[in-house]
């Protein structure tokens, strides 16, 4: 006997019902604790309490368990729950894995027939999911007529009639544990996340940006290393369907990228920041996932020290359409970060709501000396720290442990009664910049980027003499 097709839609009300009981339950268990800690008078407090620890992983072993929606919902908390959540929260949901099991066939072809119409008999598909996520899985398809091979990234059924539903069911169960407090800070950041997650479900919109990504990346130069975008099948593409050239490749992590000569590491890791800098400082919209899983590595002759491997791009569902204010100051934050200019580095940051007007200077130079870590790899090579250098003078991307020392730094600001969360947009960036940073720390690289970055900042300044922008 077949099993019955896995739905998004059924059991509604217990999914809801699970996780306020086990926000409830945990919260509740954090609040008795905080009380006993004092009645002890012990010195640690509650939330770093082993006891709540267990409670929080209690959670959010609870919440994985529920799968789906779900599990996005928390993995984008643990992205940004560090600025309104307990710290011992945001640790545990760090932990909020996505092993999501695909739909069953049965389950997916309804929407495949629906979508598609007629041009269903066009292709042949594979009824074993390449992949599955959260939100989506993805199928290999022939079209008949040409044999070529396309992937067709399928919406789970129902999706959008649940995802606001679970979305509110996940922050009411945080309000009544008590892990949430209200307030217009949050209210805004609430409203951000759900717009995120709206768009990650808007496959009109990443299709759009998809071709258009595409387009910009043709024109981008690197020694050694090229650029691809999977191409849109447009006929096969709809509300709930995207279609898209079968790519493949090797994810960062393959062993045979690993041993690849310095000098091709060092191209792909190069070609990684500089398409970061061109989405920054040229084209204003951004890639703001940097999940490994988004990038594939194209190599050439793995016996050749230098080739031309290629970066392959996927997955558009997360850009980010900056405005040009907001753009402005994060491209006067970085330029200021090089060159080490305090004052404007703290203007820039008041600009980006991460630090407020009013703000003294304890709060200004706190948030600087952050900024002035993270940036440290861009630095003029005279400023670069010489224990992280090879006898060259080459930065050494991965024996810096950078993002270790920079997260320390950050916990250190959260911690200052002059923090102020910042805007979604700044902490989009800012994953994107780590992630890009661990890229290529992954590839053990060692070169200098300040000549890259100088190159990137000295044409935007001049676009803005010109008034272009």
């Amino acid at each position: 006997m077949s099993k019955k097709p896995r739905s998004l839609k059924r059991r509604a009300i217990p999914r809801s019902l699970s996780v306020s009981l086990a926000g409830i339950r945990a919260g509740g268990a954090l609040a008795v604790d905080g009380a006993m800690q004092k009645l002890l008078r012990r010195d640690s407090s509650s939330e770093d309490s082993e006891f709540a620890r267990r409670e929080a992983r209690r959670f959010v072993n609870e919440l994985g368990k529920l799968k789906g929606t779900y599990v996005k919902i928390g993995q984008m908390m643990a992205l940004f729950g560090e600025h309104f959540l307990p710290p011992v929260l945001a640790e545990a949901m760090h932990n909020l894995g996505d092993q999501t099991e695909p739909l069953h066939w049965e389950a997916i072809e309804p929407v495949l027939r629906a979508s598609l119409g007629d041009r269903y008999a066009e292709l042949d598909i594979e009824r074993e999911a390449l992949a599955a996520a959260s939100l989506a899985q993805v199928h290999v398809a022939t079209v008949r007529a040409s044999g070529e091979r396309i992937c067709l990234k399928v919406q789970y059924p129902g999706l959008a009639d649940v995802i606001d539903s679970d979305f509110d069911a996940v922050v009411r169960m945080l309000m009544l544990a008590r892990w949430l407090q209200a307030g217009r800070d949050l209210d805004d950041w609430l409203e951000s996340m759900r717009t995120h997650l709206h768009n990650e479900i808007d496959y009109r919109r990443e299709a759009t940006l998809t071709a258009r990504m595409a387009e910009l990346v043709q024109a981008v130069e690197v020694s050694g290393v090229g650029y691809a975008v999977p191409k849109l099948h447009t006929r096969y593409c709809t509300d709930v369907v995207l279609a898209l050239e079968y790519m493949q490749g090797l994810p960062v992590t393959a062993r045979p990228v690993a041993e690849l000569p310095l000098e091709r590491r060092n191209a792909l890791a190069v070609g990684m920041l500089e398409l970061f800098f061109y989405e920054l400082y040229d084209w204003g919209c951004l890639q703001t996932d940097p999940n490994f899983g988004n990038y594939l590595l194209r190599l050439d002759d793995r016996r050749r020290k230098q080739a031309q491997d290629t970066l392959v791009l996927l997955d558009f569902g997360s850009i980010l359409d900056c405005s040009d204010e907001f753009l402005f100051h994060l491209r006067n934050t970085i330029d200021a970060g090089l060159r080490q200019d305090v004052k404007l580095l703290g203007d820039s940051l008041v600009g980006l709501g991460c630090l407020k007007e009013n703000a003294g200077e304890e709060a200004r130079r706190l948030f600087a000396d952050f900024c002035l870590h993270l940036l440290e790899p861009l630095r003029p090579p005279a400023d670069l720290p010489a224990a992280y250098l090879n006898s060259a003078g080459q930065y050494r991307w991965a024996q810096s442990r950078l993002m270790h020392r920079a997260g320390k730094q950050a916990a250190l600001s959260a911690t200052s009664r002059h923090f102020t969360a910042p805007s979604r947009e700044f902490a989009l960036i800012a994953r994107k910049l780590t992630g890009v940073f661990t890229f290529i720390a992954v590839l053990e690289a060692e070169f200098n980027a300040y000549d890259m970055v100088a190159a990137h900042i000295a044409r935007w300044r001049e676009r803005e003499r010109l008034g272009k922008g």
